[in-house]
Parts: structure tokens; C-alpha cells; sequence
């Protein structure tokens, strides 16, 4: 699930944005001041920051400066009633990754949520897929669909690379059944949840010491998997 902070002062605001935000299934938590978000966003673990310019104690371009400079790359989205092409400047050079100016449409905002969201995924998968990684028993480089065990090569279908990358760009999340298949099947084809319950059986008995027993891919009952690292 999606965990965003809130960094604003006006309370209708904060209200308004939680209301539609937990409609679209985000996970909201907020802060009324610029010390407050900054303490919670360094010290939690958050998708994306809604971070308001203008407020108490410290300013939004304050608590962004503070949080890149703790090297701390969580994506943040400036609000501003202010709408100056040197302050949108200022809050892209200090590492905002998106700003948008008040009054504006709740259905704008999440527009460019997810977008954010979506280049913050397509880095991770690019990063993710350019090197090896331990999975399980497994070594496993996901550009070049090659995997290894201590014995050597280990077959692996195509299929079973993009799930098993998936899952692993997902570590230590829950994944439905449905979500595997609208990311690696989409909308051509019409598989069923019993048909990613196969390729998990498959996998596991690639990556687990006792694929019986697994302790890296594991079943969350009633929803889907998650992938231990």
C-alpha cells in the first residue's frame, strides 16, 4: 500500500487531501509543521511527501533541502499558493521531484502522485535489473535472464524472470494474485489467479532449500505473496 505524508498547516486542506487520498487506497499520515515533517520523514519509511511551502517553524523548501541533504531520496511534491517561476526553481533545484500551485484539483494532484510514483518505479526496476542479485539459493541477473545455483545454471523461463523480478522490486511487500497478473500479463491475455500460484510453485522450487518449507517466497493467505530479503 501506498504511504504518503501530508506536510501542511491548514486543516481543511489536510482533511480534504486524506479523504480522497485513502479513496484511491493510499496509507496517509500528516504533519502540521515544517519541524514535525521533518522529523517524520526522517524517521519513517513513506512513498511520497505532499509538502506545503508555506509553513510554521520551517518552510517546505527548508525541510526539502534538510531531507536531500541527510541523502534521503523519498519523492516530494511541493504546495504553494505561490506561483512564481523562481520559486518553482528554488523548490526543483532543492529536490523536489514535482510542485503544483493552489488552488488545484484534487484529481490533478493524484495525476501526478502516480506519475511520480511511476518514474520512481521505472528507476528502481532499471537499477534493479542492471546488476546480480541473491535471491534464496539463487543468483540471478535480471538483464541478462540468467540465474545460478552452486551446481551452475539454472533453467528458468521468461515468465518466471518477470515474476520473480517483480516480486523481488516488491521485497518485503505484500502482492496480490491480481496485481502479478495486470503487471505481467496485462490486459492480452486472460490467465488466472491459479495460473500465478503455478509459477510460484515453479520458482520456489529453484530459489528454496526446501520448497516445501519456503522462507523466501511466502504465501500471505487470502491475498498473494511476498518475496523475503
Amino acid at each position: 500500500m501506498t504511504k504518503i505524508l501530508i506536510v501542511e498547516d491548514e486543516p481543511q486542506m489536510v482533511a480534504g487531501l486524506k479523504d480522497n487520498f485513502e479513496l484511491e487506497g493510499f496509507q496517509v499520515d500528516s504533519a502540521r509543521d515544517g519541524e514535525k515533517g521533518l522529523k517524520k520523514i526522517l524517521d519513517g519509511n513513506y512513498d511520497i511527501i505532499i509538502l506545503d511551502v508555506m509553513l510554521p517553524n520551517l518552510s517546505g523548501f527548508e525541510v526539502c533541502k534538510r531531507v536531500r541533504k541527510k541523502g534521503d531520496n523519498t519523492p516530494i511534491i511541493l504546495l504553494t499558493a505561490r506561483g512564481e517561476e523562481i520559486d518553482k526553481v528554488l523548490g526543483l533545484e532543492l529536490g523536489a521531484d514535482d510542485y503544483i500551485t493552489k488552488p488545484f484539483s484534487i484529481r490533478e494532484l493524484i495525476a501526478r502522485i502516480k506519475a511520480v510514483l511511476r518514474r520512481k518505479d521505472d528507476a528502481e526496476l532499471l537499477k534493479s535489473k542492471s546488476k546480480s542479485v541473491t535471491i534464496g539459493k539463487l543468483e540471478v541477473n535480471f538483464s541478462a535472464y540468467n540465474a545460478s545455483d552452486g551446481s551452475g545454471q539454472v533453467e528458468m523461463s521468461h515468465k518466471e524472470f518477470e515474476i520473480l523480478h517483480f516480486l523481488w522490486t516488491k521485497r518485503n511487500t505484500t502482492v496480490s494474485r491480481d496485481e502479478i497478473l495486470r503487471i505481467i500479463w496485462g490486459f492480452e491475455e486472460s490467465p488466472t489467479t491459479r495460473t500465478v500460484d503455478n509459477f510460484v510453485v515453479k520458482l520456489r522450487q529453484k530459489i528454496e532449500m526446501n520448497p516445501n518449507k519456503p522462507q523466501t517466497i511466502l504465501t500471505v493467505h487470502g491475498i498473494g505473496y511476498k518475496l523475503i530479503s
